[in-house]
């Protein structure tokens, strides 16, 4: 994917698309106004090299999304990578929120937005948010995901195909729609 591999001609044009998007899309601007972009850590432990979300969060930034980008979301200890795992054995919502730390920062942000490369069911964001939630409770907390996973389709009609979706907790576990 061309955005784990630093494509730096591609990434700064697709920020730019979602930017022309939400300039037409309502609750796509409503979104990024005045959030803070927080990238949602990978799976590894805590590393000083730059993670896909991370990069993501900053070419949004850069076209005029969100008003700053706060890396205070961190791994304290790694979860198995779930593009590499089966179904049954990819992290539970439980290991992602025991995993996540969070920096202490003089002033917390009041609207924030969990950046991601790819969504499949949400448990990591999910799991992110309820850690969040407990340094601030009274903050809007939302997300946006550059890819989403679709399953078993037969046939995919459009590769760009933006969508507002819900994550919620359902019977123990994370549930997407769409």
């Amino acid at each position: 994917m061309r955005l784990k591999s630093a494509d730096s001609e591609w990434l700064p044009r697709y920020a730019g698309q979602v930017a022309a998007l939400a300039r037409c899309d309502p609750l796509l601007a409503a979104l990024f106004d005045q959030a803070t972009l927080i990238p949602v850590p990978g799976s590894g432990s805590p590393t000083a090299e730059i993670w896909a979300a991370e990069r993501l969060a900053v070419a949004l930034h850069g076209v005029g999304l969100g008003i700053a980008v706060w890396r205070g979301a961190q791994r304290g200890s790694p979860v198995r990578k779930s593009a590499t795992a089966l179904n049954t054995d990819r992290p539970t919502i439980q290991q992602h929120y025991e995993s996540f730390a969070l920096h202490r920062t003089a002033r917390y942000p009041r609207k924030v937005v969990l950046v991601d490369d790819v969504i499949t069911k949400g448990r990591t964001i999910l799991a992110l948010a309820m850690r969040l939630q407990e340094h601030l409770p009274s903050a809007d907390i939302r997300a946006f995901a550059l890819v989403r996973t679709m399953g078993l389709v037969a046939d995919v009609p459009r590769s760009l195909d933006p969508c507002h979706g819900v994550v919620r907790w359902a019977g123990g576990d994370a549930r997407r729609d769409p």
